[in-house]
């Protein structure tokens, strides 16, 4: 039998968000998927810009790849998704997991959006169900749910030819292992649901690579947008191999006690719910996002 190819990897970094955007393929002239696109945000003007994605689109148009797939590993809390702008310039289908749903209808009462936002994903082209089998080219890639951070978080597992899988892109579900986890306060977010997700993730092949989807360095080091399943359950300062879920539990909900809200948060769930698209024009030609007043 003839093996596909190795998959390839090119990670952007935005400073900003201290958000990675990944471009998964096999070889230039071939298929590809954009995981997690930033659409970037001034929020002291309120104006969007397309800097972040506009170095993707570069970068797919050198290699001659075509876009499959645009993929969301959850409804971002701290950055804006540029999928839609990606999806008019490169095609694909914009893609979620069906945990959207929860996610949706939690936002939707929260910014009171009874009649502009359908609370039934269909912002979105596809919705994965837990461990759905799809293709990138010939890519397999397992869609994980790992819920905790949101109900909606997945993780995509890309699998060998027999089905080992050979590295995943997780989302917040895990950070480095210097940083540990994410937040779980979120509507619907649950650290005893994170801690089962990412063992799910650290129960991988050691060697499995995994890609962040944030990465917040302490001082000294230089963001890096990779690891593997053995570092983590070696290293990681939250979920290391050892830990108890009752003792990962008491950890985060302390820690998430003390956390500010994302700088984002406001602008970045309103367009993320929408599947990456801005809140409908008025009559006047103007856009407009909701600022619930000690709503959150």
């Amino acid at each position: 039998m003839i093996k596909s190819p190795r998959p390839l990897v090119h990670a952007f970094f935005d400073a900003d968000t201290c958000t990675f955007t990944y471009v998964l393929y096999v070889e230039d002239g071939g298929a590809c998927a954009i995981v997690d696109s930033v659409l970037n945000f001034e929020p002291k003007a309120s104006r969007t810009g397309t800097q972040s994605a506009d170095a993707v689109i570069d970068f797919v148009r050198a290699h001659d790849l075509q876009v499959e797939w645009i993929l969301e590993t959850h409804a971002h809390a701290d950055h804006l998704s540029a999928a839609p702008y990606l999806q008019m310039r490169l095609g694909g289908v914009i893609a979620i997991g069906s945990g959207i749903l929860a996610v949706q209808s939690a936002f939707q009462k929260v910014f009171h959006l009874p009649s502009e936002l359908r609370p039934d994903a269909s912002q979105f082209g596809w919705l994965f169900e837990p461990d759905e089998v799809f293709y990138i080219g010939t890519l397999q890639v397992r869609a994980m749910h790992v819920p905790g951070h949101t109900p909606a978080d997945v993780a995509y597992v890309i699998e060998a030819d027999d089905g080992m899988p050979l590295m995943a892109f997780v989302g917040d579900t895990l950070f480095m292992p210097d940083v540990g986890s994410a937040r779980c306060d979120f509507p619907g977010g649950s650290a005893r649901a994170l801690y089962h997700s990412a063992r799910r993730i650290l129960a991988l092949p050691t060697a499995t690579r995994l890609f962040m989807c944030h990465d917040y360095p302490p001082e000294g080091r230089e963001p890096r947008a990779e690891t593997t399943v053995g570092e983590q359950r070696h290293t990681n300062i939250h979920l290391r191999d050892g830990v108890s879920e009752d003792q990962f539990v008491e950890l985060r909900q302390c820690r998430d006690a003390t956390l500010d809200m994302p700088a984002l948060i406001l602008p970045a769930i309103q367009v993320n719910i929408r599947g990456g698209q801005l809140p409908p024009m008025e009559a006047n030609g103007v856009r407009y996002l909701k600022i619930p007043i000690n709503g959150l």
